[in-house]
Protein backbone atom coordinates (compact mmCIF):
# COMPACT_ATOMS: atom_id res chain seq x y z
CA UNK A 1 0.00 0.00 0.00
CA UNK A 2 2.81 2.37 0.65
CA UNK A 3 4.07 1.83 -2.82
CA UNK A 4 0.79 3.01 -4.08
CA UNK A 5 0.83 6.19 -2.30
CA UNK A 6 4.56 6.94 -3.43
CA UNK A 7 3.21 6.38 -7.07
CA UNK A 8 0.11 8.76 -6.16
CA UNK A 9 2.16 11.65 -4.87
CA UNK A 10 4.88 11.33 -7.12
CA UNK A 11 2.81 11.23 -10.16
CA UNK A 12 -0.95 12.50 -9.35
CA UNK A 13 -0.60 15.71 -10.77
CA UNK A 14 1.16 14.40 -13.98
CA UNK A 15 -1.50 11.54 -14.90
CA UNK A 16 -4.43 14.08 -14.18
CA UNK A 17 -2.83 16.76 -16.63
CA UNK A 18 -2.26 14.24 -19.27
CA UNK A 19 -5.73 12.65 -19.11
CA UNK A 20 -7.21 16.36 -19.13
CA UNK A 21 -4.79 17.30 -21.71
CA UNK A 22 -5.83 14.65 -24.22
CA UNK A 23 -9.72 15.27 -23.29
CA UNK A 24 -9.03 19.06 -24.69
CA UNK A 25 -6.85 17.70 -27.60
CA UNK A 26 -9.63 15.03 -28.52
CA UNK A 27 -12.12 17.26 -28.22
CA UNK A 28 -10.75 20.26 -29.92
CA UNK A 29 -9.62 18.10 -32.96
CA UNK A 30 -12.83 16.34 -33.08
CA UNK A 31 -15.05 19.75 -33.32
CA UNK A 32 -12.56 21.40 -35.90
CA UNK A 33 -13.11 18.35 -38.17
CA UNK A 34 -16.99 18.57 -37.91
CA UNK A 35 -17.02 22.46 -38.46
CA UNK A 36 -14.66 22.20 -41.18
CA UNK A 37 -15.66 19.18 -43.01
CA UNK A 38 -19.34 18.57 -42.08
CA UNK A 39 -20.49 22.34 -41.40
CA UNK A 40 -21.81 21.44 -37.72
CA UNK A 41 -20.26 22.01 -34.55
CA UNK A 42 -21.63 20.79 -31.25
CA UNK A 43 -22.74 22.86 -27.74
CA UNK A 44 -20.64 20.24 -25.75
CA UNK A 45 -17.57 20.87 -27.43
CA UNK A 46 -16.73 23.77 -26.37
CA UNK A 47 -17.60 23.58 -22.62
CA UNK A 48 -15.24 20.49 -22.68
CA UNK A 49 -12.52 22.12 -24.23
CA UNK A 50 -13.27 24.95 -21.49
CA UNK A 51 -13.27 23.06 -18.80
CA UNK A 52 -10.55 20.64 -19.18
CA UNK A 53 -8.62 23.46 -19.65
CA UNK A 54 -9.46 25.34 -16.32
CA UNK A 55 -8.89 21.59 -14.58
CA UNK A 56 -5.96 21.64 -16.22
CA UNK A 57 -4.73 25.27 -14.89
CA UNK A 58 -5.62 24.87 -11.39
CA UNK A 59 -4.11 21.02 -11.58
CA UNK A 60 -0.89 22.23 -13.13
CA UNK A 61 -0.43 24.74 -10.12
CA UNK A 62 -0.21 22.03 -7.33
CA UNK A 63 2.40 20.63 -9.66
CA UNK A 64 4.27 23.71 -10.28
CA UNK A 65 4.40 24.04 -6.26
CA UNK A 66 5.68 20.57 -5.97
CA UNK A 67 8.53 21.59 -8.64
CA UNK A 68 8.87 24.43 -7.65
CA UNK A 69 8.66 26.05 -10.90
CA UNK A 70 6.47 28.56 -10.49
CA UNK A 71 7.59 31.94 -12.29
CA UNK A 72 9.48 33.76 -9.79
CA UNK A 73 12.24 36.04 -9.88
CA UNK A 74 15.47 34.74 -8.00
CA UNK A 75 18.34 36.94 -8.67
CA UNK A 76 18.57 37.94 -5.27
CA UNK A 77 18.55 33.96 -4.25
CA UNK A 78 21.95 33.57 -6.07
CA UNK A 79 23.44 36.14 -3.49
CA UNK A 80 22.10 34.96 -0.18
CA UNK A 81 23.77 32.28 2.04
CA UNK A 82 21.76 29.07 2.05
CA UNK A 83 20.32 28.83 5.33
CA UNK A 84 18.70 32.67 4.61
CA UNK A 85 17.54 31.30 1.18
CA UNK A 86 15.86 28.54 3.11
CA UNK A 87 14.22 31.13 5.28
CA UNK A 88 12.76 33.26 2.19
CA UNK A 89 11.57 29.79 0.48
CA UNK A 90 9.79 29.17 4.07
CA UNK A 91 8.27 32.83 4.05
CA UNK A 92 7.24 31.95 0.79
CA UNK A 93 5.32 29.03 1.08
CA UNK A 94 3.85 30.71 4.32
CA UNK A 95 2.58 33.50 2.26
CA UNK A 96 1.26 31.33 -0.77
CA UNK A 97 -0.45 28.88 2.06
CA UNK A 98 -2.47 32.05 3.68
CA UNK A 99 -3.79 33.57 0.36
CA UNK A 100 -4.77 29.49 -0.78
CA UNK A 101 -6.65 29.15 2.01
CA UNK A 102 -8.76 32.12 1.49
CA UNK A 103 -8.98 30.96 -2.09
CA UNK A 104 -9.86 27.32 -1.24
CA UNK A 105 -12.30 29.04 1.10
CA UNK A 106 -14.16 31.25 -1.14
CA UNK A 107 -13.94 28.28 -4.26
CA UNK A 108 -15.96 26.37 -1.91
CA UNK A 109 -18.35 28.78 -1.32
CA UNK A 110 -19.32 28.86 -5.14
CA UNK A 111 -19.39 25.30 -4.89
CA UNK A 112 -21.79 24.98 -2.22
CA UNK A 113 -24.27 27.92 -3.60
CA UNK A 114 -24.36 26.28 -7.08
CA UNK A 115 -25.05 22.87 -5.39
CA UNK A 116 -27.57 24.52 -3.73
CA UNK A 117 -29.65 25.95 -6.42
CA UNK A 118 -28.68 23.19 -8.96
CA UNK A 119 -27.25 24.96 -11.30
CA UNK A 120 -26.13 22.91 -14.73
CA UNK A 121 -23.94 24.06 -17.57
CA UNK A 122 -25.81 25.04 -20.60
CA UNK A 123 -24.56 22.77 -23.60
CA UNK A 124 -23.90 19.63 -21.68
CA UNK A 125 -26.66 19.76 -18.99
CA UNK A 126 -24.70 18.51 -16.43
CA UNK A 127 -24.24 19.97 -12.79
CA UNK A 128 -22.03 22.75 -12.84
CA UNK A 129 -20.52 21.59 -9.62
CA UNK A 130 -18.15 19.21 -11.19
CA UNK A 131 -17.01 22.13 -13.22
CA UNK A 132 -16.29 24.71 -10.10
CA UNK A 133 -14.83 21.81 -8.17
CA UNK A 134 -12.02 22.43 -10.14
CA UNK A 135 -10.50 25.05 -8.23
CA UNK A 136 -11.18 24.05 -4.71
CA UNK A 137 -9.19 20.63 -5.59
CA UNK A 138 -6.56 22.86 -7.42
CA UNK A 139 -5.76 25.31 -4.63
CA UNK A 140 -6.50 21.51 -2.17
CA UNK A 141 -3.87 19.93 -3.76
CA UNK A 142 -1.69 23.36 -3.66
CA UNK A 143 -1.91 23.00 0.15
CA UNK A 144 -0.89 19.41 -0.09
CA UNK A 145 2.23 20.07 -2.15
CA UNK A 146 2.86 23.91 0.07
CA UNK A 147 2.79 21.71 3.51
CA UNK A 148 5.19 18.73 1.92
CA UNK A 149 7.32 21.53 0.19
CA UNK A 150 7.42 23.49 3.85
CA UNK A 151 8.84 20.37 5.55
CA UNK A 152 11.01 19.20 3.33
CA UNK A 153 12.59 22.87 3.56
CA UNK A 154 12.61 22.51 7.33
CA UNK A 155 14.47 19.26 7.08
CA UNK A 156 17.17 21.20 4.74
CA UNK A 157 17.00 24.01 6.95
CA UNK A 158 18.29 21.83 9.60
CA UNK A 159 20.27 19.82 8.27
CA UNK A 160 22.18 22.23 6.75
CA UNK A 161 21.78 21.25 3.15
CA UNK A 162 20.56 23.94 0.37
CA UNK A 163 17.10 23.90 0.05
CA UNK A 164 15.53 22.31 -3.01
CA UNK A 165 14.64 24.93 -5.72
CA UNK A 166 13.56 23.08 -8.65
CA UNK A 167 15.01 22.63 -11.87
CA UNK A 168 15.85 25.54 -13.75
CA UNK A 169 14.10 25.82 -17.10
CA UNK A 170 16.36 27.55 -18.71
CA UNK A 171 20.42 27.12 -18.17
Amino acid sequence: MPDIIKSLDKNLERWALLVFYVMLVATMFIEVIRREVFSYSSIWGEEIVRYSFIYLAWIGAAAAVKERGHIRIDVIMEYLNPRLKALLYMFGDIVMAVVALIALYWSYEAVHVSWKFGSVTHGLRVSQVWFLSAVPLGFALVMVRLVQSFLRDINDFRAGRPVYEGDKLFD
